[in-house]
């Protein structure tokens, strides 16, 4: 297992220390589920499951038929 070690500011050690309570787990437990949670490259299961709950969802220009105009944009040199 390997070991990592990290310098945090005051701030942020205060705001890791108080979710690593509410989650009831050790810093290190905390942290370790951060970095997996950043590494991870599949959807979370709740997101997979809602592909194509939506029989007839609107396409973008059915999306944005009443939105107006777009003002000219300003061109600078």
């Amino acid at each position: 297992m390997g070991q990592v070690t990290i310098y945090l500011d005051d701030d942020t050690e205060q705001m890791m220390v108080a979710s690593a309570a509410q989650m009831r787990v050790s810093k290190s437990k905390w942290v370790a589920s951060i970095i997996r949670e950043k590494l991870s490259v599949s959807w979370p299961p709740a997101v997979v499951e809602a592909v194509g709950s939506w029989k007839e969802f609107p396409s973008a220009e059915e999306l944005r038929k009443d939105l107006a105009t777009d003002a000219a944009r300003e061109v600078f040199d």
